[in-house]
C-alpha cells in the first residue's frame, strides 16, 4: 500500500505570509531588538504630564469710547463687532459686555482650534474693520486667551523664618528675583506670585480730625494729587544738533515729604496732612493679598508664629506638549541652588504642589502593573501550554506596548493618565492574537500529522489558518473604538488618546503575533516523539481506538505488526 502524497499547504492569509516572510529571516531577531529599544526610548523621553493640555482657544476686545453711554456701546461697538466676528470660521460663542465708557466683546473657539492660528484670525478681523468704528473711539486693545499654559505644574511656598531680618517689601523683592531667573528655564511659560506686595506710603486719615478742621476726604484726595509733576513738553535738539534730556527730581523722598502738604487754611492758619492723617511706609494693603502662613517648622504646633510673617506662593507653568517632569526637576534645582543665599536672608520654602512627580509615578506604577500582569499571563500560560509556549507570548506584551508607545511619541502625544488608561484598557486585549496563534501552533505539534511536515510549513499552516477569524475579531474591537474620536467638545479632547492608542495596540498585537510567534517557536518549540501507531490512534481521552482499554499490549502490538506488512 503506497504512500499518500499532500499538496503543499498554500497561503492564503496575510498571516501566514507574514509568517513565512520572517520565519527564517536572520533581521527577525534584529527587528525585535530595536522595537523594544525604540519603545525604551519613546517611554524615556516621551512628555510627561498629569492631565492632557486641552487647546482652548479665545480672547477678548475691548474699545474704550470716553463718554459714551452702555446703551450707546451696545449699539454702535458692541454688536457691529460680534455680527463681524461670527464671519470668523471656528468661533463657537460670542458674547459682549457693554459698560460706561468701555465695551468688551469674548469669542471662544471650538475646542481643539489652534490657538495661534485663532489669535491670528481674531486680529486680522478686528483690523480689517477699523474703518467702522465710531468717532471718538480708541484704538481697540485685543487679548488672547492663554488658558492652556494658566494651570500651574509646580508650585513653591516661601516664607521667613524668626530670624529673618528682612521686611516685607525686600522679602517680595527677593521673591521676585527669583521669578525672574525662572523664566529663563527652557520650556518654561508662565511664571506667577500669589500674596505678593508691593512698596507704597500708607495715609491713615483720622475721621474725628476731619470733623474739626471741617475737611471732607475729596479735600485729602485733592491735596495728595498735588504731589504730581507734570513735565512740560521739551524740544528734543537744540540749534547745535545736540540731544538735550531733562530729569525731574522725585516729589516724594520721605514720608516727611508727605505729611507737609497742605490741604487747606483753618483760621487763617494752614492745615497740613500730618495734623489729619498719620503716614507711614509700607506695603499695598488695599490689595488683600495678604496670607498667613499655612506650614509651621518641623509641625511644631507649640512654637507660635511671628507676626506679619506673611507668604508668598511662586507658581509655574510649562509650554505645551513638553514634558512635566523635566521643567518641575530644573525648577527645583535652580531654587536649591539659591537656598544658601536664602538661608542668610532667613528665607525658607516648601514644594507645595508638584504635577511632574505624580506623572512620574503614575508612568513608574502603570510599568508595576505591567510587569504583575505579564508575570500572571505567564504563569496561566505554563500551565495550559507550556512553559515554552508561555516565554513566547510573555515577549508579545513589551513588544506590542513598545510599537504603541513609539508611534505615540512620534505623533506628539504626551504621556498622561489618559494614554496610560488607554494602555491599561488595551492591555487585556494584546495577547489574545498571539495566545489563538500559539495555540493553534500547539495543537498542529501534537496532532497525528505532525511527524509528515517540516517543522516551518506547519508553523506557517497554524499561523495562516487563524489569520482570517483573528483579523476580523480584532477589527471589530477597534471598529468599537473609532466612534470616540469624533466626539467633540471638552470631554471629546480629553478622551482622545484612548481612540489613538487602543486601536494603535491593536493593530500591532496582530503584528507581532504574525512575525514573531512562529519565529520564536521555530526557535524554542519541537514537534513531540510520536510512536509510529499508538499516538495517532489515541482520542482525546486517552483511550486506545486498537485496544478500547482491553488486553492493551497483545492487541495494540499485533495491530500495529499488520500495518508495518501493509505499508
Amino acid at each position: 500500500m503506497g504512500k499518500e502524497v499532500k499538496e503543499p499547504y498554500v497561503v492564503k492569509d496575510v498571516a501566514g505570509k507574514l509568517g513565512q516572510a520572517f520565519l527564517r529571516n536572520p533581521l527577525t531577531a534584529v527587528l525585535g531588538i530595536v522595537i523594544l529599544a525604540l519603545g525604551w526610548i519613546a517611554l524615556s523621553t516621551m512628555p510627561r504630564e498629569e492631565d492632557p493640555q486641552i487647546a482652548i482657544s479665545g480672547g477678548g476686545i475691548m474699545v474704550v469710547m470716553p463718554g459714551a453711554t452702555p446703551l450707546e456701546i451696545e449699539n454702535i461697538i458692541s454688536k457691529p463687532l460680534e455680527k463681524k466676528l461670527r464671519e470668523v470660521q471656528g468661533i463657537q460663542h460670542v458674547y459682549s459686555t457693554s459698560m460706561n465708557n468701555v465695551g468688551i466683546v469674548n469669542v471662544m473657539y471650538y475646542i481643539g482650534e489652534n490657538r495661534e492660528d485663532s489669535n491670528l484670525k481674531l486680529y486680522d478681523k478686528v483690523m480689517q474693520n477699523m474703518d467702522q468704528m465710531p468717532q471718538g473711539a480708541k484704538q481697540p486693545l485685543i487679548k488672547p486667551f492663554d488658558i492652556d499654559i494658566d494651570v500651574p505644574i509646580i508650585s513653591i511656598a516661601f516664607y521667613r523664618n524668626a530670624n529673618s531680618k528682612l521686611s516685607l517689601v525686600e522679602f517680595n523683592e527677593e521673591i521676585r528675583k527669583l521669578k525672574h531667573k525662572i523664566n529663563s528655564i527652557e520650556n518654561v511659560a508662565k511664571t506667577t506670585i500669589s500674596g505678593a506686595h508691593k512698596e507704597q506710603y500708607n495715609i491713615e486719615v483720622d475721621v474725628n480730625k476731619l470733623s474739626a478742621y471741617h475737611l471732607s476726604m475729596g479735600q485729602i484726595m485733592t491735596a495728595v494729587k498735588q504731589l504730581a509733576v507734570n513735565v512740560p513738553e521739551v524740544k528734543g535738539r537744540t540749534n547745535g544738533n545736540q540731544l538735550v534730556f531733562f530729569g525731574v527730581s522725585n516729589a516724594i523722598h520721605s514720608t516727611k515729604d508727605i505729611e507737609s502738604v497742605m490741604v487747606t487754611s483753618y483760621r487763617d492758619s494752614p492745615v497740613y496732612l500730618r495734623d489729619v492723617a498719620k503716614v507711614e511706609k509700607g506695603i499695598d494693603k488695599q490689595n488683600f493679598q495678604d496670607v498667613e502662613l499655612i506650614y509651621r517648622p518641623n509641625n511644631d504646633l507649640s512654637k507660635p508664629l511671628s507676626a506679619n510673617i506673611g507668604q508668598l506662593t511662586l507658581s509655574v507653568s510649562k509650554l505645551a506638549g513638553t514634558n512635566a517632569v523635566f521643567v518641575a526637576q530644573d525648577v527645583m534645582k535652580l531654587i536649591d541652588e539659591e537656598k544658601p543665599h536664602f538661608e542668610k536672608l532667613g528665607i525658607e520654602y516648601r514644594k507645595t504642589r508638584d504635577y511632574g512627580q505624580r506623572a512620574n509615578a503614575a508612568v513608574d506604577e502603570l510599568m508595576h502593573h505591567l510587569v504583575i500582569t505579564i508575570i500572571i499571563i505567564a504563569i496561566m500560560l505554563v500551565f495550559a501550554l507550556g512553559w515554552r509556549e508561555s516565554l513566547i507570548v510573555t515577549f508579545s506584551v513589551p513588544a506590542i506596548l513598545a510599537i504603541t508607545l513609539f508611534i505615540a511619541y512620534m505623533t506628539g502625544q504626551t504621556m498622561n493618565r489618559i494614554t496610560l488608561f488607554a494602555f491599561l484598557l488595551s492591555l487585556g486585549l494584546l495577547v489574545d492574537a498571539a495566545i489563538i496563534v500559539i495555540e493553534n501552533i500547539h495543537r498542529h505539534l501534537h496532532s497525528p500529522e505532525a511527524k509528515d511536515k517540516e517543522m516551518g510549513a506547519l508553523l506557517v499552516e497554524a499561523t495562516d489558518e487563524v489569520g482570517g477569524p483573528t483579523n476580523i475579531a480584532t477589527l471589530a474591537i477597534i471598529m468599537t473604538m473609532v466612534p470616540m474620536a469624533f466626539v467633540g467638545g471638552m470631554m471629546g479632547s480629553f478622551m482622545k488618546p484612548i481612540p489613538y492608542n487602543v486601536p494603535v495596540a491593536l493593530f500591532a498585537s496582530l503584528v507581532v503575533a504574525y512575525i514573531f510567534t512562529p519565529y520564536l517557536s521555530l526557535k524554542l518549540l519541537k514537534k513531540p516523539e510520536h510512536d509510529e501507531s499508538h499516538d495517532m490512534e489515541h482520542n482525546p481521552y486517552g483511550i486506545c481506538e486498537i485496544c478500547q482499554g482491553e488486553h492493551h499490549t497483545e492487541k495494540h502490538d499485533e495491530q500495529t505488526k499488520t500495518t508495518k506488512e501493509e505499508k
